[in-house]
């Protein structure tokens, strides 16, 4: 047993290494759409987001596209965090009122920006308060709240200004070559294994 625990200690850091110097950095991808608000709308709005949240180097890059909306943008942010994954309303945890550079008086656009998730002006103060008091809890409880599903990035509009489009962040499928090398360490393991219970037999 202590064997196969050291096996599976190695795959782990094969995984590690064949992410190279990126192994730190937890990604998280939703598609905002209107009929994913709280309440449900119409909206032929949608666009795909991702957030790339680094607790090493304490940055999250949040990437956005968007086109179709309804009406013009008014602010965008993360919202943190609802009572259950997937489901419901929370307060804004990022940048208020939008985070800094998104397109605002749009129906489409992108945004690409990286913020340094170690400074309080990457919160909104309420959301820093109501997470113990300082940055470092705030970038905590937002860490928390995205891996456990409870996060979602809102785009609010003249319309909708509750939000008209928005996704719930949900942690990404490995890329192939992860999987490849998870999948050539579980072989190795159980390799291992028929190779000792045949030693035993024998």
């Amino acid at each position: 047993m202590t064997r196969i625990r050291g096996l599976a200690a190695l795959t782990v850091v094969i995984l590690g290494l064949g992410q190279g110097s990126h192994a730190a950095v937890i990604v998280y991808k939703t598609t905002l759409t209107g009929p994913n608000e709280s309440p449900p709308n119409t909206s032929p709005g949608t666009g795909p987001a991702e957030v790339d949240f680094d607790p090493v180097a304490h940055t999250m890059r949040v990437q956005v596209t968007f086109s179709n909306l309804l009406s013009t943008t008014t602010a965008s942010h993360i919202h943190a965090a609802t009572a259950l994954p997937g489901t419901g309303t929370a307060g804004v945890a990022t940048q208020v009122p939008p985070f800094i550079g998104f397109p605002l008086g749009v129906t489409a656009g992108t945004f690409d920006q990286t913020l340094d998730t170690s400074l309080a002006s990457t919160y909104n103060p309420a959301f820093v308060t109501a997470n113990g008091g300082t940055p470092a809890s705030a970038e905590a409880a937002l860490a928390a709240s995205l891996a456990a599903g409870t996060s979602y990035l809102n785009i609010h509009t003249n319309l909708f200004p509750n939000g008209e489009i928005r996704g719930f962040l949900a942690l990404a499928v490995p890329e192939p070559a992860s999987l490849a090398l998870f999948g050539t360490g579980v072989v190795a393991m159980l390799a291992y294994g028929l190779h000792r219970r045949s030693r035993i037999r024998a």
